[in-house]
């Protein structure tokens, strides 16, 4: 049996799962890489080397085999590298009573006090052990490893954040054998474990296709909106895994009393039970249960508002690139996106060019509603005003008439779907995109490789497929609209 510290990673992310880790040992079949996976990869790798040119006298040990990689490792240490690039440790220990080989491949070794720290280089921003456990069990999986090598614990541990900052990290090998013995078990395991699937859990995962045509198939409970991961697994103690199970075996009264996980607690479902089990039979029935008259005010017109923006782990400001809107209705527009120009101060000129648009929509427009799909928008309207100010007033006339699209649907009719996102929604209602590949995380990409190109023609064909799909999501959300509009509960 062999673990490797890079085993956390496929444990850990994008969510804790058992189940991946257990098809990634058998050789499962994974989902082609996403665009927004390519791109993190390749900013991860020069992260890396923009840090390991900052080092002198390092000895790299890139190429070579593993066991060639460790015995140059252990000889590098034994001269007093400076600083060793890319070494490789293996040890051999009994871990859960079975004897395992243990493998792990740090980015550095940094010579310092006698010693050496290891250091790995990670795009993450948000360094703590609550958001990013994978590596803090990876690093301190390196740390026991040199610990088993060189007989004496390394000098620190170390990450090389997002931010370039270099930040310490603890070493608790009590912690590592325990989560290795995890490992363990789980690669061991003679049938795949089970795995809630869930809408924002298994986004991003190589194994989605597997795991959720599965639950398709098989129409599991955990498929209906409002069943979160620890209902799942309390409802499969319970031998309930599928929506016909829940929906024979729970009544309002009986689900409600149910007691759930809930961090180091348990919860009941309380009042919550009504909503799933409406859900459920939404679901099993492959029909939509009408709850209430969408209440959407009256106007002849409405701006849709969507905007596109970067992940805090990629951008120091959360930064937002595309503000897109578009009038629809008695009195239409054409297509208005505001797009973030390429530099250090791109987004406030975005910010800006947006403020006008939405001013002379007033101007022309009066009061008319912004309709958005969710809290992102005004979210970053406010931190936007934050940074940047709002000199007019214009974002607060903006905030005054916002129209989340997302509460309304909600609370209106009970969907047969896992999750009431927009592309969800939209395909419900009949809305057809032009564009094969669009998405949330696949604009964020196309967005990277237009900051980096310096072909002009080549960032103006990506720029346009970005502002298509803004566009489209425009014309989604207007499609969404009129079909609540023409809904009425008799």
């Amino acid at each position: 049996m062999q673990l490797a510290a890079s085993d956390f990673y496929t444990y850990y992310s994008p969510h804790r799962c058992e189940r991946r880790l257990y098809l990634r040992t058998i050789g499962a079949p994974e989902d082609p890489e996403s665009p927004y996976v390519e791109v993190l990869k390749r900013l991860g790798a020069r992260h890396e080397r923009e840090h390991l040119a900052t080092l002198p006298g390092i000895v790299d040990l890139s190429r070579g085999s593993r066991e060639e990689r460790r015995d140059l490792t252990v000889q590098a240490v034994q001269d007093g590298a400076p600083a060793v690039y890319q070494p490789a440790f293996q040890a051999t220990a009994n871990i859960g009573e079975e004897e395992c080989k243990v493998v792990g491949e740090p980015d550095f070794l940094i010579r310092s006090n006698g010693g050496y720290i290891i250091r790995d280089s990670k795009m993450s921003r948000r360094m703590n052990d609550k958001d990013h456990p994978e590596i803090f069990s990876q690093l301190g999986t390196y740390a026991w490893l040199y610990e088993k090598t060189f007989g004496t614990r390394p000098a620190g541990l170390q990450v090389h954040s997002g931010t370039n900052e270099i930040v310490d990290v603890p070493y608790e090998p009590s912690r590592v054998v325990v989560e290795l013995s995890i490992l363990r078990q789980v690669k061991r395991s003679t049938q795949e474990p089970f795995g809630a699937v869930g809408w924002s859990k298994c986004t991003g995962c190589p194994f989605h296709a597997h795991c959720w045509n599965e639950a398709e198939a098989n129409e599991a409970v955990a498929l209906v909106y409002g069943v979160d991961e620890g209902l799942t697994g309390e409802l499969h103690r319970r031998q309930v895994d599928t929506v016909k199970q829940l929906l024979a075996s729970f009544n309002e009264e009986t689900l409600s009393e149910l007691k759930r996980p809930w961090g180091t607690k348990t919860q009941r479902v309380g009042k919550k039970a009504h909503q799933i089990l409406l859900m459920a039979r939404a679901y099993g029935s492959g029909q939509e249960i009408i709850l209430a008259t969408p209440q959407i005010p009256t106007h002849e017109s409405f701006v849709m508002f969507d905007l596109e923006g970067m992940p805090p782990q990629l951008d120091d400001l959360d930064k937002i690139y595309l503000w897109g809107v578009q009038v629809f209705g008695k009195k239409p527009s054409t297509y208005m996106p505001a797009v973030a120009a390429f530099g250090p101060d791109g987004e406030r000129q975005g910010w800006e060019q947006f403020l006008r648009c939405a001013n002379a929509l007033f101007a022309e427009y009066g009061d008319i509603p912004f309709v958005h799909w969710a809290e992102y928008e005004a979210t970053h309207i406010k931190s936007c005003v934050v940074r940047y100010g709002d000199p007019e007033g214009v974002a607060a006339r903006v905030l005054a008439n916002l129209l989340d699209l997302l509460p309304i649907t909600q609370r209106s009719v009970a969907l047969p779907l896992p999750s009431y996102s927009l592309k969800q929604v939209e395909k419900h209602v009949g809305f057809k995109r032009t564009q094969k590949e669009y998405g949330g995380d696949w604009s964020i990409a196309k967005f990277i490789e237009a900051t980096e190109t310096e072909d002009e023609k080549e960032r103006a064909e990506v720029m346009n497929s970005i502002l298509t799909y803004n566009q489209e999501d425009l014309e989604a959300t207007w499609a969404v609209l009129n079909w609540l509009r023409q809904i009425r509960l008799n």
